[in-house]
């Protein structure tokens, strides 16, 4: 039986400025789960390891089969930045170039290309200042992929935490909590834990979006007229779901151990627990693309950039939840 190609995930490098280059030289120091490609400017990566003091070879990436790199050596597939970079000093200029990879590695995923991409952090501000508008990776992807919904959800520590709403004001927060999105972001949530997580009946529980879970309609009556009767219709269906629960008690042992993910209703209500949990280790995906993205869970460190101080556990949490669901994926197409 001839011997199945390793998966290609496509590693993005993040903020030039930042720690993602720092990040994919440290990678370079050990053995790989995968074949690992990174989309990055060669000499930024050749620069930033020299500043670390690591070795590092690039391998020009090729299409198609190919022998196993050997430490300290990359894969790299080379995107030109605009102008130099140096650590923790942010440039417009390097935001197309920067946005260029992240459409690489998009379309070589739906092409099949690659199987997976990951993406090391990267600096909204700055992009920003280029004059593009960004509010993130997930919603760029989004917009790439032409996925028509997706969902955030960071998984670490023991938790998996998807989120109703994303990158928005707290004063909007309530407005955005809608049955038809509330509905769409379930849905995607529950079939991607079936089918990317390989979890046969995945079990969420669901928090409100007031204190005490809104007291009765004293302290809010979105729990009473949006995510209480959305939760009935949607068990209807067969989801399994519990909620609203108060969030304040949502994340205790004895409630979490019945539960496969949570969903919380806005960044800030779910993620500081799950980063208290698993800060540096965790891992942030996005469900509901037609493509497999996973991401590190933290900033772009400026501060840290070129230091050796740099942090990779993160990385490679999110190189191995690639890996995993990348397999579930071939599992669920490969004939029994």
């Amino acid at each position: 039986m001839p011997t199945r190609s390793p998966p290609i995930i496509a590693l993005t490098a993040g903020e030039p400025a930042g720690i993602g280059p720092d990040l994919c030289v440290m990678l370079a120091q050990r053995p790989l789960p995968a074949r690992v490609v990174v989309l990055a400017d060669r000499a930024l990566l050749e620069q930033r390891a020299a500043q670390l003091g690591l070795p590092l070879q690039i391998v020009d990436f090729q299409s198609g089969p190919a022998a196993p790199v050997e430490p300290p050596a990359l894969e790299v597939l080379h995107h030109p930045l605009s102008a130099p970079a140096q650590p923790g000093c942010l440039n417009p200029a390097n935001s197309r170039a920067l946005l260029h990879t992240l459409d690489s590695a998009a379309q070589g995923c739906l092409d099949g290309r690659f199987a997976a991409m990951v993406t090391a952090p990267v600096h909204k501000g700055v992009i920003n200042d280029a004059g593009i508008p960004f509010t993130g990776h997930t919603e760029y992807l989004a917009a790439r992929t032409g996925a028509p919904h997706v969902v955030m959800m960071l998984a670490g520590g023991g938790l998996r935490v998807a989120l109703a709403t994303t990158h928005l004001p707290l004063r909007q927060v309530a407005d955005a909590i809608t049955p038809d999105g509330l509905a769409r972001t379930l849905r995607i949530l529950h079939r991607d834990l079936n089918t990317r997580f390989a979890i046969p009946q995945p079990r969420i529980l669901v928090a409100g979006l007031n204190p005490h879970a809104g007291e009765s309609g004293h302290l809010g009556r979105e729990e009473i007229e949006i995510i209480e009767p959305l939760i009935h219709q949607l068990r209807a269906t067969g989801m399994e779901l519990t909620g609203p629960l108060p969030a304040d008690t949502l994340f205790t042992p004895s409630t979490l151990e019945s539960a496969d993910a949570v969903l919380a209703m806005y960044h800030d209500q779910g993620l500081p627990v799950l980063k208290y949990a698993s800060f540096g280790h965790g891992v942030n995906i996005t469900l509901g693309l037609p493509i497999i993205r996973t991401s590190v869970d933290h900033g772009t460190a400026l501060t840290l950039a070129g230091t050796g101080r740099a942090q990779g556990g993160s990385l490679a949490a999110a190189l191995a939840t690639a890996l995993e669901l990348t397999r579930n994926q071939a599992r669920r197409h490969t004939p029994s």
